[in-house]
């Protein structure tokens, strides 16, 4: 899948596609084609980076709502021709969702859409999967036929559907379809559930994972094989270290940390780093370099990759000392020293911090994923003069998780912050942050006070976002 293209934040596409609360507001405020035009774009071509930790679409759900939107354009992208051309799920994963959120809202021709595609559709599991949750027993009840005859009778069609019934995410239309009375649909079933269960138990008897031999040697050699074969075995590696190793390891734990192969050696600098041996700084040090001067190679990637990844797990007063040396390199170590005076430095690294939150956005821009950690340290240690590049990053970054640790370091460094940025986070895709912004907004604006009250009334939102809006209410809005 290629990443979307994000339009710029002061378009209503734009805001949209990030999820922003001002996207709500100035579509409720724009021409309803226009907002329906760019909200349809929105939910047909999923503009998030990673759609497993994103959230979209009880936002889209609900604008749909509130525009009276229908649902033809949906309708025509589900059962189009290319959803047996691209059979990813990506492609009409956002859209299902939706439909899912309508469904819940009272929406049946979303219901209906729903239906009709987890009959015929190739991403027919999802569907089922929001119906499970939203129909009723006599709605998934008539999908059996239909879901089952993707099944073709026989040896690898039983398989395959005894896979699918174990895997299920949503295992309610199986039950129901499991004491269904005809032969086709309820004895083939139980049939599939009875093998599904019995192939769970064999893989809990025989696990086909590879075991090290228990001594420090065997689990080096098991990384070492590991990585041969493209398996990057590091962190097991280094727990199976944490059960075998005694102090006389420590020789041959060294000497595979300094010259060990890839495998090995990434697993000895993890395990050293988790046991905080005073060895392992200048060891991470020498792996990193190796991935930083000069052309390296995978095996040196590796290595140093391994290393800054260890050091970053590390949490004491000595990682946080070496971290105000590194902080100024120009490299992997460098960035993971920023991170960790970020979570673990104190308020004489404020400027360090700082000046790595600024050097971070203009090399890498408002997406890096190295913002996320240094936004929670501007946060933690209150550096006011961070509000500035904060507020960029909430503005400008097309990840809506990145904008809600920005969002959480203004509430903590911008006194603005009640009166501005917290008041369209009430609209926001992410309940964290609208459960910031009901803990936040300044209920002096009708718009918070209107906002909070269909927050609480609303079946579909998350309950830690309730429990704010609820303390708000009491106190404040007096309802």
């Amino acid at each position: 899948m290629f990443d979307p293209v994000i339009a710029t934040s002061g378009t209503l596409l734009g805001l949209l596609q990030r999820g922003r609360g001002d996207g709500t507001l100035h579509a409720l405020a724009a021409p309803r084609a226009e907002a329906l035009a760019a909200l349809n774009h929105c939910v047909l071509q999923d503009p998030r980076h990673d759609w497993q930790v994103e959230n979209r679409s009880l936002y889209y759900a609900r604008l749909y709502l509130d525009l009276h939107g229908g649902l033809e354009d949906i309708e025509a992208h589900l059962f189009g021709a290319e959803d047996h051309l691209d059979t990813e799920e990506t492609r009409t994963g956002l859209a299902l969702a939706v439909l899912g959120h309508l469904a819940s809202y009272g929406r049946h021709d979303a219901l209906l859409l729903l239906r009709r595609y987890a009959a015929t559709g190739s991403n027919w599991a999802w569907a089922l999967d929001e119906l499970a949750l939203r129909d009723d027993d006599a709605g998934l009840r008539g999908l059996a036929l239909s879901v089952l005859a993707r099944f073709p009778a026989g040896p690898e069609g039983d398989a395959e559907l005894s896979r699918t019934v174990r895997d299920a995410f949503e295992p309610r239309p199986w039950r129901l379809w499991a004491e269904d009375p005809r032969e086709a649909v309820g004895a083939r079933v139980r049939a599939a559930r009875e093998q599904g269960s019995f192939d769970r138990w064999q893989r809990q008897l025989r696990p086909a994972g590879p075991r090290p031999g228990w001594s420090v040697r065997a689990v080096l050699d098991w990384a070492e094989e590991g990585y041969a074969r493209g398996a990057l075995l590091h962190g097991p590696a280094a727990r199976c270290l944490t059960a075998v190793a005694g102090p006389e390891d420590r020789p041959e734990l060294l000497d595979a940390a300094r010259n060990g192969g890839p495998g090995a050696r990434g697993a000895a600098l993890h395990h050293l780093a988790e046991a905080r041996d005073p060895a392992v700084l200048d060891l991470v040090e020498a792996a990193a370099d190796l991935g930083s001067h000069g052309a390296p190679d995978a095996d040196s990637r590796t290595v140093a990759e391994a290393a800054v990844a260890a050091y970053r797990r590390m949490c004491g007063d000595d990682a946080v000392a070496r971290a105000r040396a590194w902080v100024r390199r120009a490299d992997a170590l460098g960035a993971a020293a920023a991170e960790v005076l970020a979570c673990r430095g104190t308020a004489a690294d404020t400027r360090l911090v700082l000046d790595a939150l600024r050097g971070t956005v203009r090399a890498e821009g408002p997406d890096a994923a190295a913002l996320g950690p240094l936004a929670d340290g501007a946060g933690r240690l209150g550096i006011a003069c961070a509000a500035p590049v904060l507020r960029h990053i909430y503005r400008e970054t097309s990840s809506s998780q990145l904008r809600g640790r920005a969002a959480r370091a203004l509430a903590a460094t911008d006194p603005t912050f009640v009166t501005g940025f917290a008041v369209e986070c009430l609209w926001d895709c992410e309940e964290t942050t609208r459960e910031l912004a009901a803990q936040h907004a300044e209920t002096g604006d009708v718009r918070v006070a209107e906002r909070l009250r269909r927050l609480a009334a609303d079946p579909a939102e998350e309950v830690e976002v309730q429990t704010a809006v609820r303390n708000r209410i009491g106190p404040d809005l007096q309802v």
